[in-house]
């Protein structure tokens, strides 16, 4: 390996005699250069990307979440409660009710979730920073925070003391019904805050007091929809929820945070995977540059390469020099693309040159797992190209 590398080394740094040929392994190494670096930038603010998008819905989305199994709610014992605060790696949980239900306010309708909570809600979900007008709710009151879309379809404002919020779900059992009025349950509320976090999740939710939720819904005191759960840092996800199925023997389904996102975490990795491809094949293209710069070079050595076959070199020797001088270029071009990329990425992760709009600069992240599938995609395919140009070099070439 050493006599075939000595040479590949010397061809590379040495250039050729022939014009032609050196402007065409520049420009395969230009494009390696640019096409490492570009593929680099683009990973980079996708994962910066993918965390912006998955922000939103930390905010809202527990680190694990228990639905009934069977049926729309759960019955909640105290020894189940006890069991609870036992269980080593819940940090805190929080009981909810979640239902559809319709709201109006001043001669105005709109359909959304209610979502019944505790006092340790926001102690599990981060809802009270998404808060940009008015505040959270206060325990065992009638107030509501809701969400900026619902408030916009529905022009309402904060504390108003001459239209009243009112929300009607339908009155649980069977038989007829008297009257319109008869089969809802109607509930006055009163809004202390409006929630911003994108636009589906302006529109979905109504947060109030689980007990008033409770109370609306004819549900039991121990009667709710759901638990969520925030997790201690330190904490086995998988343990932690086999012990919680232990607690309800069966009659939840428990989620985790990927599970609960599952559609956005797909969408996400398959446009993450056709970036990739993308622009892996950006580099496969230039590569083909690479291709006919090392076949040129190979029949401008060949007198030489006939020299060295006359002295003893064997043809599998001659043609690692060709593979190895292809695949120096790939490395040393890609290592300075990525260098350029990871400059340009960390520049923009600090200063935030290019912006999305006047506040808010385009979002990137650096991480060591672009930084060697970067690596790993340019020396592959590097590889693969020089083996493609180097199997040139065979005994029919010697033979002509």
């Amino acid at each position: 390996m050493k006599f075939p590398l000595y040479i590949a080394k010397r061809y590379l740094f040495s250039g050729s005699k022939n014009t032609a040929i050196n402007i065409i392994t520049i420009i395969a190494s230009i494009g390696i250069i640019a096409g490492t670096m570009a593929l680099f930038v683009v990973m980079s603010v996708f994962s910066g990307l993918k965390d912006f998008s998955l922000s939103f819905t930390n905010d809202f989305d527990p680190d694990v979440k228990a639905f009934a199994k069977e049926g729309k709610t759960i019955l909640i014992s105290p020894q189940q409660e006890a069991e609870l605060n036992k269980i080593e790696g819940i940090a805190h949980y929080s009981k909810i009710i979640e239902e559809r239900a319709l709201f109006t306010f001043n001669g105005k309708d709109q359909l959304s979730n209610i979502k019944g909570v505790d006092k340790n809600f926001h102690l599990v979900n981060q809802v009270e920073k998404t808060i940009f007008q008015g505040q959270w709710i206060e325990e065992d009151t009638e107030q509501v925070v809701v969400g900026y879309g619902i408030s916009q379809k529905l022009s309402m404002g904060l504390f108003d003391l001459v239209n009243v919020f009112e929300t009607f779900v339908p009155k649980p059992g069977k038989g007829t019904i008297d009257s319109p009025e008869g089969a809802f349950n109607r509930s006055v509320l009163v809004p202390v805050g409006f929630y911003f976090i994108n636009e589906d999740l302006n529109q979905k939710y109504v947060f109030a007091n689980l007990s008033i939720v409770q109370e609306l819904l004819d549900y039991q005191p121990n009667q709710i929809s759901g638990i969520e759960f925030k997790l201690t840092p330190d904490a086995d996800e998988s343990e932690v929820m086999e012990k919680l199925e232990g607690v309800f023997k069966g009659i939840i389904t428990l989620k985790n945070r990927t599970q609960l996102n599952e559609s956005l975490y797909r969408m996400l990795n398959t446009e993450n995977l056709v970036l990739y491809l993308i622009f892996s094949l950006v580099i496969v293209v230039t590569l083909f540059t690479l291709i006919g710069a090392i076949i040129m070079i190979i029949i401008e050595k060949k007198s030489n390469l006939k020299t060295l076959l006359n002295l003893g070199a064997e043809v599998a020797s001659l043609r690692k020099i060709f593979l190895l001088q292809g695949f120096l270029i790939c490395i040393i071009g890609g290592l300075i693309g990525l260098v350029l990329g990871i400059f340009v990425t960390l520049l923009q992760q600090k200063f935030g040159f290019i912006m999305i709009n006047q506040s808010m600069p385009y979002p990137v992240r650096f991480t060591f797992t672009n930084v060697f599938i970067v690596l790993l995609t340019i020396s592959s395919l590097g590889f693969l190209a020089s083996w493609v140009a180097s199997s040139r070099v065979n005994k029919k070439l010697f033979d002509n």
